[in-house]
């Protein structure tokens, strides 16, 4: 009984070693984020990019949604802020060129938010052309020239750059946030640090963690 106590004595001490230092007010690299093995261009000039990878399916990027917008609004001076619909599998394509539909149209300020709340709160499949057409539909935005943009090769482009995105960022989850081409950061990442705590707690301290890697970047 008392070898088991100290074994399990043991493992508590190592996992506290662990966890030594994780604190999202003062990130460790490979505890609250990751840094790229090789560092990808950036074009935002002066300011710093962070850039969203996300997927509209997915119930963790609809939560942090409304944080990570009040963040990016209040760094606005000093950010530039891009998003990045992922896929994971060959069925997740359509809502990649859902976002960037909406982001050619100038609609992404009055269509994201809705998208969101269609599939999350209202429970609609928003996975395939037809699905997501008919939603379109009903939003008021002009069918045509949403479905002639939705098909047109400039968002194939944008698709395929996603790809490789996807691939060069390592993205292995979403939502994943990646800071000046170099690090990246996640309520996933860091909530491996902090422990099973509530979501709103895992976004703000990834929070934490961003607001150190904007600085970081801008010295």
């Amino acid at each position: 009984m008392r070898f088991i106590q100290h074994l399990l004595a043991v493992a508590t001490l190592g996992l506290m070693a662990a966890t030594a230092g994780a604190s999202p007010a003062a990130p460790v690299n490979g505890t609250d984020y990751r840094t790229l093995e090789k560092a990808q261009q950036t074009d935002s000039g002066k300011k710093v990019e962070v850039t969203e990878f996300f997927w509209y399916s997915c119930p963790h990027c609809e939560a942090l949604e409304p944080t990570l917008q009040a963040w990016v609004k209040k760094n606005a001076d000093k950010i530039v802020f891009k998003r990045v619909p992922v896929a994971f599998r060959a069925t997740f394509i359509p809502q990649q060129k859902l976002y960037y539909t909406i982001e050619a149209l100038g609609m992404v300020d009055t269509l994201h938010a809705r998208v969101f709340r269609a599939i999350h709160v209202e429970r609609q499949q928003l996975d395939t052309d037809k699905q997501i057409l008919d939603f379109i539909a009903k939003q008021g935005v002009d069918a045509k020239k949403f479905a002639d943009t939705y098909n047109s090769f400039g968002v194939q482009t944008k698709v395929q750059r996603a790809a490789q995105l996807q691939e060069a960022y390592k993205v292995d989850g979403v939502p994943m946030i990646a800071i000046d081409g170099r690090y990246v950061t996640s309520p996933s990442i860091v909530g491996a640090a902090l422990g099973n705590r509530p979501e709103a707690v895992l976004h703000d301290a990834t929070l934490q963690v961003m607001d150190h890697l904007v600085a970081k970047s801008a010295k």
